[in-house]
């Protein structure tokens, strides 16, 4: 990923806040003849000071096949990102010499992965995974709701994925690069626009949010 140092985020625990609220990952894989890209559902945990992804992939999905037990893999993880128009920035009336852009937080993840098939790894990770996006309905769902056959049938047909990582990388690409004046504009007409999150990022990351 291209990374000026201005853009980039290095704290790992701003890092695992973004894929544990983003966590949809497209994995990345390679094999002799083909790279393999697929959109995946994480769960992000940490063992013995590693940090760890879990996920599972129907085994229907070529994907899993060409993840051998130490296959290099890379997962990244997009945040929030908008347009950004250069009607906002100070500079446009000052001397027009203004393009649009793109705001966006991202959190690539390198390392290896292993396969894993069973029933005893699987069980806990899609219930882990179920119950971590349950837990604030009214009425959570669990897998054990399911008929126990209906959920072994189920079971049977995916596979594990677990990803050791060695790599985070993180970049925020939130107008850092602007002047103060361009800053404030991106940040006051995001509000405007109700994209307080991103405007927040903005804030933040641009120096802005304690003056």
């Amino acid at each position: 990923m291209y990374l000026p140092p201005h853009f980039a985020e290095t704290d790992e625990t701003v890092l695992r806040a973004l894929i544990r609220a983003h966590p949809l990952g497209l994995l990345v894989s390679s094999s002799d003849t083909e790279l393999l890209a697929n959109p995946v559902p994480f769960l992000l945990s940490e063992r013995d000071g590693a940090t760890l992804l879990r996920a599972h992939l129907s085994k229907a999905n070529p994907q899993w096949r060409h993840i051998k037990d130490g296959a290099r893999v890379l997962v990244a993880f997009q945040g929030g990102d908008t347009y950004v128009t250069p009607s906002w920035y100070a500079g446009k009336a000052e001397h027009g010499k203004v393009v649009p852009t793109w705001n966006y937080a991202m959190v690539q993840a390198r390392g290896e992965a292993r396969v894993h098939e069973g029933a005893d790894w699987l069980h806990p990770q899609v219930s882990e995974l179920t119950d971590t996006h349950e837990a604030a309905r009214p009425a959570p769902w669990a897998v054990s709701d399911a008929p126990e056959t209906f959920v072994a049938a189920q079971l049977r047909g995916i596979v594990g994925i677990e990803i050791e990582v060695s790599e985070l990388t993180g970049k925020w690409k939130v107008s850092q690069n602007r002047q103060e004046a361009d800053r404030r504009g991106v940040e006051g007409g995001l509000r405007h626009e109700g994209q307080e999150a991103m405007a927040d990022m903005v804030a933040r990351h641009g120096g802005l949010a304690d003056t």
